[in-house]
């Protein structure tokens, strides 16, 4: 989930669908184009603005219990149609930013309410309120650069639990378990695939593979993030005192997994801090008997987002200071290397004065015959750290920027 704002433009949409050809796509005639938005609005629950995703979060949720896709398909569809209602731009809404916190609020509302008619209407109410909420909440997070995530979804959700709507799904939820395997590491493997299935509030092995599936279709970069976030906060939390039942059904691992796939666009070691800290997290609100869901996902994304952008300036200055030298000559290409040459020609008449002044050293007068002869093509092919270490040019100069910037797009 991200800000709403085009997907490649936000740090958490890392692994969103290209958008080079979103001209010829994102409006086509007929059903197609608000089937794609559906679609979107699906897949943004796992960070991802792309409709395969989106066809297997449906496909996960329906095998896990249908009910849960019914409701993932109203409250999609009810966020879209409150936020065209209320002027949402057109290109966040067709990249499913303005509709997965409303998928969200009806699965919560399934989830949690006690009974199917009055998550029926919880679903409706609460898509439209995280409709309404989450466009002026991204945009005041926006000026703060965080993601919007699942803001919209938790406030809606909660003031509905407050009340009292809550019932006797609140407690089957977390007593969802799958049948004990005979091996243990199948045992594992069913609960951190739970975990991953968890994302979407479904639960079980086979949804979790399934989601997989539609993860590693829009990035199998974006699928080893989920997996490694669901296997590291399930094991943390097991090793704090997790009830094997919440290890099983996945409780422990969902907001790892998402964690994790919201820092990913920052690095594995940014990933790694969000999943650690998002366990952590989860596991006091587990203690303290409050109805967490995604919350410690979103804070630990916008905890390491907003670290790592303070951080970012003293570490890019080494970086940068050490990539001035053999690093990028060592791995560039041909063309990196034509336009290193190109870029150095012009400091050329620097690079004369230096050259003179050690001419006029002993050593600069031995080396006098081979300067002379062999002067211009040395400096115009061999430019780079050498010369600029002689010139005192700042390293800077010749390093390309740093990572600037999903983030996906988005989740609970």
């Amino acid at each position: 989930m991200s800000t709403p704002a085009p997907a490649q433009a936000d740090p958490d949409a890392a692994f969103a669908s290209p958008r080079a050809d979103a001209s010829a796509t994102d409006a086509p005639s007929g059903l197609a184009g608000p089937l794609r938005t559906l679609l979107r609005s699906l897949g943004q629950i796992v960070l991802q603005r792309h409709a395969g995703t989106g066809v297997c979060v449906l496909a996960a949720l329906a095998l896990c219990d249908p009910w849960l896709a019914c409701a993932a398909l109203i409250g999609a569809t009810t966020a879209n149609v409150c936020a065209r209602l209320a002027g949402q731009p057109r290109t966040e809404i067709r990249d499913g930013l303005a509709g997965f916190n409303g998928a969200l609020a009806g699965l919560a509302a399934l989830t949690f309410a006690g009974d199917t008619g009055t998550a029926v209407a919880l679903a409706l109410l609460a898509s439209a309120a995280s409709a309404w909420i989450g466009a002026p909440l991204a945009r005041w997070l926006r000026h703060a650069g965080l993601s919007v995530y699942s803001a919209p979804c938790l406030i809606a959700t909660w003031a509905w639990l407050a009340l009292g709507a809550g019932g006797t799904h609140a407690a089957a939820a977390g007593a969802l378990a799958p049948a004990r395997l005979a091996q243990p590491w199948l045992d594992a493997a069913a609960g951190i695939l739970s975990g991953v299935a968890q994302t979407t509030f479904a639960s079980g092995a086979l949804p979790g593979l399934v989601l997989l599936a539609g993860l590693a279709w829009s990035s199998r970069r974006a699928a080893a993030y989920a997996l490694g976030g669901a296997a590291l906060a399930s094991a943390i939390e097991y090793a704090f005192g997790a009830p094997p039942a919440s290890f099983a059904a996945g409780l422990c691992g969902f907001n790892g997994a998402l964690a994790a796939l919201a820092a990913s666009a920052l690095g594995a070691r940014a990933a790694i801090c969000a999943t650690m800290l998002a366990a952590a997290l989860h596991l006091a609100a587990v203690r303290l008997g409050l109805p967490a869901m995604t919350a410690p996902f979103a804070l630990a994304g916008w905890t390491v987002h907003g670290v790592w952008r303070l951080m970012m300036p003293a570490w890019s200055r080494p970086r940068q200071a050490s990539a001035s030298g053999d690093v990028p000559g060592a791995d560039a290409s041909a063309e990196g290397s034509t336009l290193r040459d190109e870029a150095a020609m012009p400091r050329a008449p620097q690079i004369a004065s230096p050259i003179e002044a050690q001419m006029k050293s002993p050593i600069g007068t031995l080396a006098g015959v081979q300067i002379g002869a062999q002067t211009e093509l040395p400096i115009g092919a061999q430019t780079g750290a050498p010369i600029e270490a002689q010139t005192g040019a700042p390293p800077g100069q010749q390093t390309e920027p740093q990572l600037g910037s999903r983030a996906r797009s988005t989740a609970r």
